[in-house]
């Protein structure tokens, strides 16, 4: 049997990948793609990949931020009913 803080930090951690996964693969496709294109053309700009990555997650933040307050205020709404018992 586990003990309730053992499973409240899994959900946490659950919570935490659900939310952060989306935005690292997006940034790490956008960072693959320009490291692809960048050695084509042999341009060799560390600030490109970097605007493009932070664009990528900005738009996300924008177009998903819903969803992410949603699932997170989720996760507290079941916090705070496991503290009030």
């Amino acid at each position: 049997m586990d003990l309730p803080v053992v499973d409240l930090f899994r959900d946490a951690i659950g919570v935490v990948i659900r939310l952060v996964a989306p935005m690292l693969l997006l940034s790490m496709v956008v960072g693959v793609l320009v490291a692809i294109l960048q050695a084509v053309t042999q341009i060799h700009e560390q600030t490109i990949s970097f605007i493009l990555k932070l664009i990528v997650v900005v738009l996300f933040l924008i177009i998903g931020g819903s969803w992410m307050m949603s699932t997170l205020q989720e996760f507290f709404y079941g916090v705070f009913e496991l503290i009030r018992g």
